[in-house]
């Protein structure tokens, strides 16, 4: 994937690619000629949002806010956009068919973007009986399973082996136990305090 982000510094463009594969999302608007970043988490993840703001506050119109999500207003999310800009528009391009989100076959994973994706939609378990089995995931649901599998492959090239996993009906990335240390050590630089819980 090209590197040349514009406007956009390297630690933006790795932040931005990181969400996307993650629960970030980018929306291009009937009319509008370039697509924005959506960043949208639960109000429990304030500091994650903020973290993610201030490093995209050049390019955006203003801070996060709060919002609720259900009729009850019990649930409450925390969120800001982006601006519209080219460059956020070549992403779309690359992630993004007929408004559902791919995995590009140009993607290579680096330790921010792979800790931005765990810190949005990874996940360990633990079991309480044992407690020295952990699983580590990347909740990697609403992909394709060829999309999928792909992501299996970008593990790999990092050292990291993961299978397949069933989750219900759908399928996620599973770490492998053998690689959870390696995956941990390749991210642990990019974690921030407040998604320290994710770490092993």
């Amino acid at each position: 994937m090209d590197n040349t982000v514009g406007r956009l510094n390297q630690k933006q463009f790795n932040l931005i690619i990181g969400s996307v594969l993650g629960d970030g999302y980018i929306r291009q608007l009937k009319n509008r000629q370039d697509a924005f970043l959506e960043i949208n988490h639960s109000i429990k993840a304030k500091d994650y949002v903020n973290y993610k703001y201030n490093i995209l506050k050049n390019i955006c119109q203003s801070p996060p806010q709060e919002r609720y999500t259900d009729k009850d207003r019990t649930k409450v999310a925390y969120r800001f956009y982006t601006r519209q800009s080219e460059e956020i528009t070549s992403i779309y391009q690359d992630f993004y068919k007929n408004r559902n989100k791919i995995i590009p076959r140009n993607l290579k994973l680096n330790p921010t973007i792979l800790a931005i994706w765990y810190m949005d939609d990874g996940s360990k378990t633990l079991n309480k009986k044992h407690e020295t089995n952990i699983n580590v995931y990347l909740n990697t649901q609403q992909f394709s399973l060829s999309d999928q599998k792909y992501i299996l492959y970008l593990l790999r090239e990092i050292n990291v082996k993961a299978r397949l996993n069933k989750d219900k009906k759908y399928y996620r990335v599973r770490i492998l136990k053998e690689s959870i240390k390696t995956f941990m050590d390749y991210i642990r630089p990019e974690i921030i305090n407040c998604m320290s819980y994710k770490l092993i």
